[in-house]
Formats: structure tokens, C-alpha cells, sequence
């Protein structure tokens, strides 16, 4: 196994530019995750301008999310095996070239091969530039590190609100796409500029294990597509049994494979390490309050409280920066506190957050409390990173990180498909807020039970 002291000034932390990397590798993932939401407030207008159906206008966000997180592990085992800052390159390209081709759609088949094409890039991206960001740092710089990544990733949802609302209103949806393109050659320059060189480990060179990485998408895809027409159909249909059926069938096939595969895309064992599972489920938990936050919030902000796209990006202008500040202060007290009591810690200043809205539904109180619990989620993030990669080999970064992105992904679906069966008779017109105020008092019950389940889960020094 490769250590530290094979590549000096890698993984020991030590290159100068290590910083300036990570800035560029966190704006990169700001833009993935940015990328859901902007789009999001955008849907109207673009539903109107491209004559679009109903079943178009929520492809165009599933489109994204499904391939992004259905080809999430293929590409964190392609940085392991193929070096983690080819993959970032690749990724990054393939992400830019989709926002042009979605920027320029005439039609719903262009529009929606744009953001398909968005999908496998970020896809490649986002556990590659994990995975670097793992390597470039160590100990309580890493930790520091991550707080970052982890503040960029985590805000990105809510500030893609208030961009969105500024660009539609502004020069119009297609810059939701365009405005990706000089920033994704910007950070490709920068990249090339102050990224070393991380080659793929010796230990990890073989080749990819193309028919599990085929079952694994299929799986992902499934589950992802399951949970999202979960909450429209609802959890009981034959929709989404089928597709749930079919994920389960799917993942015991990918399983099989792995045991028998010469090369196989990922060692079943790292889900059976503490650590990792603790990551991963943090990972889960986090996501999935972000995203109930963040589709409750949009949809009481203009649906029941009456205010405009514009208003509502500003009113999430807060919640966003409690989720960054929260991120960036958990980097800097994992090392003192340890993971466990963050964790923990974060989980129920989440619930007491959320608790807020389902008390007392008024813009002023559903501002502030989901303000407060966004900066306990935002540490949460932080928690999943250190914990679930904190221990993980060098040769493993890459499919690590990959699982997490990949829980992350469940945890988006998990809260949207959850709050919106919960919100059902809210989101229909003129129906009150007494859906809003269930689904918020569920998402704080959540957070509790989450927080005693972490502080059973997580071990108490894993961030080390």
C-alpha cells in the first residue's frame, strides 16, 4: 500500500499551491451543485419558451440528477485507476460542453442531451476533485479543507435560488447554462496551472470492470428514479415499486459481480468499515434535510407567502450563508470536538432549526429557523467527508469518494421524494400551510432520531 511518504508534498500536504487548488476544485463543485437549483427556478420560463410538457419540464431536472448520481461510482474507480486530475479535466469538459449545448436548445431532445451530458461530467468531476482534495491534504489541514469544500458544496443549493431568480429575470434562462461555460475555462486554466501531477497508484491500475460499473448505474438510476416519481405517484405505486424492484434486483446482481469479477469496480468490504458507513449515512441524513429545506422553503416562499422568484433567491440569501459558515466552523472544530459530538451536535441544532417552521409559518420565522438549522446541516457535511475518508487508503480516495457523492445523491432524492408526500396538500393551490408545517416537524424528527442514531454510528476520533 502507497503511503504518504511515497509522493511527498502530495499526500503530506505539502504543495504550495495545494490551497489555490482547492479553491478552483471548490468552485468547480459549487457549480455542480449549483447547477440543480439554478435550473430549477428557471423551469417556468424555459417550459414556456420550448413549448415543453409537463413530463419535459421534469426530465429537464431528472435528466441531470439521475445520471449524476447513476454514474457516480464508474467515475470515482476512473480516478483511482486512470489518476484523479485526468478525470477532473475530463469531467470538467464534458460538464461545459453540455451547459453550451443546453444553453443553445431549441427543443426538449437538445435541451434534455445537454443536460445529460452535464450529468456524466459531473459525474467524473465531483469524486475526482474529492478525491484530489484528499491527497493534497492531510491531518487538520484536511479537515480545514474540507470545512471549504464542504461550505462551497453545501451552500451552492441555496445560492442557485437566488441566481436563478436573478438570470431569469435578467438576460434570461439560457444564461443559467451559459454563465458555466467561463467558469469551467477559467478553472480548467487554473487547474492546469497549479494542479500536480497525481498519478494513478500502482496498486490500483487494472481495468474497469465495465459490466459492474453497467449494473451499478442501472441500480443507482433505479433507486434515484424510484424515490423521485415517489413523491408525485406516490411510495405505494406501481411506478415506483417497479423501479425500487428492480434497483434491489439490480444491486444483488452488482454484488455477485463484484465477488466474482477479476478487476472489481469496488471492494464490497469498504461499506462494511465503520467509518465509511458513519459517512455515508451523515452524508445521507445531510443531503436530505438540505433539499427538504431547500423545496419546502421555495414553495412556501412564492406559493403560500405570495412572494415573486426574486424575492425568495434573496430570502434564501441567509440560508445559504449559515450552511457555509456552519461547514466552514465544523472544519475547524472536528480536530477539538471529534466527529461524533459534531455530528450529533449539528443533527439537533438542525431539528430545533426546522422545529421553528412547523411551530410558527411566517416568512420572518421560516427565515430564521431554517437559517439555524442550515448551520448545523452545514457541519454535518464536513463530519461525513472526514469521517467516511478520513481512514480510507490512498488507492481507494477515488471509489470512496464516489460512494459518498452517490449517498449524497440518495439523500437529495430521499428529501424531496419524503417531504413532498408529507406537503401533498399544501403544494395543491390556495390549500393552507398545515402540509408545510407536518413536513417541516417531520424533517426536525428526523434530525433527532438522526442524531442518536450518529452518536451510536460515528466513531468518537474517526475525523483522524
Amino acid at each position: 500500500m502507497s503511503t504518504a511518504q511515497d509522493q511527498p508534498g502530495v499526500e503530506q500536504g505539502l504543495h504550495p499551491k495545494r490551497w489555490t487548488a482547492l479553491g478552483l476544485l471548490g468552485t468547480a463543485q459549487f457549480m455542480l451543485i449549483l447547477d440543480v437549483t439554478v435550473v430549477a427556478i428557471a423551469l417556468p420560463q424555459m417550459g414556456i419558451d420550448l413549448s415543453l410538457s409537463r413530463e419535459a419540464v421534469t426530465w429537464v431536472v431528472a435528466a441531470y440528477t439521475l445520471t449524476f448520481g447513476g454514474f457516480m461510482l464508474l467515475g470515482g474507480r476512473s480516478a483511482d485507476l486512470f489518476g484523479a486530475k485526468a478525470i477532473v479535466y475530463a469531467g470538467l469538459s464534458a460538464f461545459s460542453i453540455g451547459s453550451l449545448v443546453a444553453g443553445l436548445a431549441g427543443n426538449a431532445t437538445m435541451l434534455l442531451a445537454g443536460r445529460i451530458a452535464q450529468g456524466l461530467g459531473a459525474a467524473m468531476l465531483s469524486p475526482a476533485a474529492l478525491s484530489v482534495v484528499v491527497r493534497l491534504f492531510s491531518g487538520d489541514e484536511r479537515n480545514r479543507a474540507l470545512g471549504i469544500w464542504s461550505a462551497l458544496g453545501g451552500g451552492g443549493a441555496a445560492v442557485g435560488v437566488l441566481l436563478g431568480g436573478l438570470i431569469t429575470a435578467g438576460p434570461g434562462w439560457p444564461w443559467v447554462f451559459f454563465i458555466n461555460i467561463p467558469v469551467g475555462v477559467i478553472v480548467l486554466v487554473g487547474l492546469l496551472r497549479v494542479l500536480p501531477t497525481l498519478p494513478a497508484l500502482a496498486e490500483s491500475r487494472g481495468t474497469l470492470d465495465i459490466l459492474g460499473a453497467l449494473l451499478v448505474t442501472a441500480a443507482t438510476g433505479s433507486a434515484i428514479y424510484a424515490l423521485t416519481v415517489a413523491g408525485e405517484a406516490g411510495w405505494a405505486s406501481v411506478t415506483t415499486l417497479v423501479a425500487a424492484g428492480a434497483a434491489i434486483v439490480l444491486y444483488l446482481l452488482f454484488a455477485w459481480r463484484q465477488k466474482t469479477a477479476r478487476s472489481p469496480l469496488m471492494d464490497l468490504g469498504l461499506l462494511g468499515r465503520r467509518p465509511v458507513t458513519a459517512g455515508v449515512f451523515v452524508i445521507l441524513i445531510a443531503t436530505a434535510l438540505m433539499v427538504a429545506i431547500f423545496f419546502l422553503g421555495t414553495f412556501y416562499f412564492q406559493q403560500s407567502a405570495g412572494h415573486g422568484p426574486l424575492v425568495t433567491g434573496l430570502l434564501f440569501l441567509p440560508i445559504a450563508l449559515a450552511t457555509m459558515t456552519g461547514a466552514n466552523l465544523g472544519g475547524r472544530l472536528i480536530g477539538r470536538l471529534g466527529a461524533r459530538a459534531l455530528g450529533a451536535g449539528g443533527m439537533v441544532v438542525a431539528a430545533i432549526g426546522l422545529l421553528v417552521p412547523a411551530l410558527w409559518t411566517t416568512t420572518l420565522a421560516t427565515t430564521i429557523g431554517v437559517s439555524f438549522g442550515a448551520f448545523g446541516i452545514g457541519a454535518l457535511f464536513v463530519v461525513a467527508s472526514a469521517t467516511a475518508l478520513g481512514q480510507v487508503a490512498h488507492e481507494e480516495a477515488g471509489i470512496a469518494s464516489g460512494l459518498l457523492s452517490t449517498f449524497h445523491e440518495f439523500g437529495a432524492s430521499i428529501g424531496v421524494a419524503t417531504v413532498s408526500s408529507i406537503a401533498a396538500l399544501s403544494l395543491s393551490a390556495g390549500a393552507g400551510d398545515a402540509g408545510f408545517q407536518q413536513a417541516f416537524g417531520a424533517a426536525a424528527a428526523a434530525a433527532l432520531v438522526a442524531a442518536a442514531v450518529g452518536f451510536a454510528l460515528i466513531p468518537a476520533r474517526s475525523a483522524h
